[in-house]
């Protein structure tokens, strides 16, 4: 986590703003009149999330030295208003290096869904070996670009992640990236075999990423956005080559480190990120509760 959460200040804005979002609700621990825990959430209007309440990573902590059992307190009073409201579907971003406070979610019946991670970034990122050959993107690769967008969501949907996401057309990701190809903020390498396009990766400063910030976000950081390989053309080592391109540009852009996330149940994803060396910082935890 940022130095910069030391600052008292710094670390009050991120709760305060927290605490001010569009129906916002909570609970604080108080023993012998002191306040030693608080939990907050607010929902997103996003219905891809359901009827949902999220606890951002500035929305818990604990006094040093507290118990991690007073969190499943704070969980019980608060959701109760957030049940009351029709919220059922709750999601929580925590640190992953808190085993207590994981283990104090777990027993409140909530499991892993997404995993953020950070790792620094080497002297001098591998060559590409083989017939691969990564290299910047350039215009031509479009209707590539598209078709690979789309092979996400679509790969997320399957087994054994299920993701409910809204699953667009290459027609649609086409049009989106002829009008914002050239945008300066963002980096696009694809990896190519044999003349063909078969995967791409994107790069850009972590400040970019909604769902990295608050206390997730750490000084100086690239982030490593989107990265897809077709199907037929996984397993030769396409997946890493465009990781390593995407941690050289952050050496040379001027990142200390480079940042990416991914769904703890997309096999592909979390075994090769973490075999790249990115070590887990937070975690978003999920509970659908009434059944």
């Amino acid at each position: 986590m940022s130095e910069r959460f030391e600052d008292e200040a710094v670390t009050a804005r991120e709760v305060e703003e927290a605490l001010t979002r569009a129906d916002a609700s909570g609970a604080v621990a108080v023993r012998a009149g002191r306040v030693v825990g608080f939990l907050l959430g607010a929902p997103k209007p996003d219905p891809v999330w359901g009827p949902n309440l999220w606890v951002e990573s500035a929305g818990q902590a604990l006094e040093p030295g507290e118990e991690r059992e007073t969190m499943r307190d704070l969980y019980a009073f608060a959701a109760t208003r957030w049940r009351e409201e029709g919220r059922t579907a709750h999601y929580v971003v925590t640190p992953a290096t808190d085993r207590g406070l994981l283990d104090a979610w777990w027993r409140l019946g909530f499991g892993q869904q997404q995993a953020h991670a950070v790792r620094g970034l080497p002297e001098q990122p591998p060559r590409v070996q083989g017939p691969l050959v990564v290299r910047p993107a350039s215009r031509e690769d479009i209707p590539a670009l598209a078709r690979l967008e789309v092979e996400l969501p679509r790969h997320q949907g399957r087994a054994p992640t299920f993701s409910s996401g809204e699953l667009g057309s290459v027609e649609e990701s086409t049009a989106e990236w002829e009008e914002d190809f050239d945008d300066p903020r963002f980096t696009t390498f694809v990896a190519e075999r044999s003349g063909l396009v078969i995967g791409s990766a994107v790069a850009c400063a972590l400040e970019l990423s909604s769902s990295n910030s608050g206390l997730i976000r750490p000084e100086r950081a690239g982030f490593l956005g989107f990265a897809a390989v077709l199907p037929e053309h996984r397993g030769v080592g396409a997946g890493r080559a465009l990781g390593e391109a995407a941690m050289g540009w952050c050496r040379q852009t001027g990142f200390s480190c480079i940042a990416t996330d991914w769904r703890v149940t997309n096999l592909l994803s979390s075994r090769a990120w973490t075999s790249m060396g990115f070590e887990q910082t937070f975690l978003r935890l999920h509970r659908l509760i009434g059944f």
